[in-house]
């Protein structure tokens, strides 16, 4: 195993703090990366295969992720280590909040990803008797409904019809293939549909279907609110394809939304879109992002595309004690208009540096972290004075 220390680079991590109960089993893990801009928000996810490395990845994406959208929160993110399926998960869940009592919400506060639900966000407040614990609860307690809503797929089709835009093109008729058909996929594939797309390949993990001459959209969301990821397998024959293949079916837009690493260098060489829109985080690797770029096909980062989450939880923090619901109008709203404007300016900024759009995004997430940093004096002495002396 890596040695944590040596991983610590200038952005982070802050703290790694690993968790364990004897009685329930629960181990866990919370990673705040960078709080220059404010308390360590990210979600907390619970899968049997979470690791440290994993949890530090995500939330150095939080770190760019909340300075890309230019809202004032920190990098952050957790997991528990178990099973979301177990009949003791309430149990896993409070031993979690409990053992980070003294984090959260002072260092952190809790929220929803793969493996948690608004219940269980819920179960983290009543543990640790504070409204302010977790963020994510059902509306009923205050909470925004990120998934009736549908914040994350809402923001991530906004941002393939601006960076269609930038590419001089249009998203209206454009062919769009779905790699995840989820809670983000669906509300992408809703907005998409608004928008005037062509839905032509969507997934789930029970496998794809395809139509070039575009799915009803209509059909396949009521499809997946009473089957679930088994509504492909309901699909007539002509429709089915193997697993995987929606990410090389002839398209304009593809947007994956699954899972990690999905898009390697071999895939990169089959992608056959134009434009590829980042709805999962870390779906593409470097090596793979560089052969798109290559080929000409651009790519919207995930930490600008699949924002709209983040950007509904700045919602969602200030709500926390409030007696007052945040209006989803407001919200859907400032979703689209963030998501719009930030790809608008990474794709004018990667082709005025030259540089891929990954490499756009970061270098003005790290610009505004940065500044953070100088301004409450962490950065070292030399090169923090130089700036100072002239602010």
């Amino acid at each position: 195993m890596r040695d944590l220390l040596q991983e610590i680079d200038e952005w982070g991590p802050e703290k790694v703090v690993c968790v364990s109960d004897a009685r329930t089993g629960m181990r866990g893990v919370l990673v705040i990366d960078n709080t220059a801009r404010g308390t360590g928000k990210g979600g907390t996810r619970m899968s049997p295969s979470v690791t440290v490395t994993e949890i530090a990845r995500l939330a150095r994406v939080m770190t760019w992720k909340w300075a890309a959208v230019d809202l004032f929160h920190g990098g952050a993110k957790a997991g528990i280590n178990a099973d979301p399926g177990s009949p003791d998960k309430e149990r896993i869940v409070r031993a979690f909040a409990r053992r980070l009592a003294d984090q959260i919400p002072a260092s952190y506060v809790a929220g929803l990803d793969m493996g948690m639900t608004e219940d269980d966000a819920a179960i983290i407040q009543d543990e640790l008797g504070d409204r302010g614990a977790a963020v994510g609860v059902p509306e009923s307690l205050g909470g925004v409904p990120y998934d009736q809503l549908g914040v994350t797929g809402h923001g991530l089709a906004e941002s393939a019809d601006a960076a269609m835009a930038r590419l001089g093109r249009s998203l209206a008729g454009a062919r769009v293939a779905l790699q995840g058909f989820g809670a983000v996929g669906t509300a992408a594939a809703r907005r998409l549909a608004e928008l005037g797309a062509q839905v032509v390949a969507l997934s789930t993990v029970e496998g794809t279907v395809h139509d070039p001459d575009g799915l009803d959209v209509g059909y396949w969301l009521a499809a997946r609110a009473e089957l679930g990821d088994a509504c492909v397998q309901a699909a007539p024959d002509h429709l089915r394809i193997p697993r995987g293949q929606e990410l090389v079916v002839d398209c304009d837009v593809l947007v994956p939304a699954a899972g990690q690493d999905v898009i390697d260098e071999r895939l990169a060489g089959e992608v056959r879109a134009h434009l590829v829109v980042e709805g999962a985080n870390l779906p593409t690797t470097p090596g793979a992002r560089s052969l798109l770029a290559a080929r000409g096909i651009t790519v919207v980062p995930d930490f600008i595309a699949n924002a709209g989450g983040a950007i509904a939880a700045g919602f969602a923090m200030d709500a926390r004690r409030s007696a007052f619901r945040p209006e989803p109008t407001l919200i859907l709203d400032e979703v689209a208009r963030r998501s719009r404007d930030n790809t608008a300016v990474v794709l004018d900024i990667a082709r005025e540096q030259d540089v891929l759009p990954h490499e756009a995004a970061l270098r003005l997430a790290q610009d505004r972290v940065r500044t953070a940093m100088r301004l409450r004096g962490r950065l070292p002495r030399q090169e923090a004075r130089p700036e100072a002396v002239t602010a």
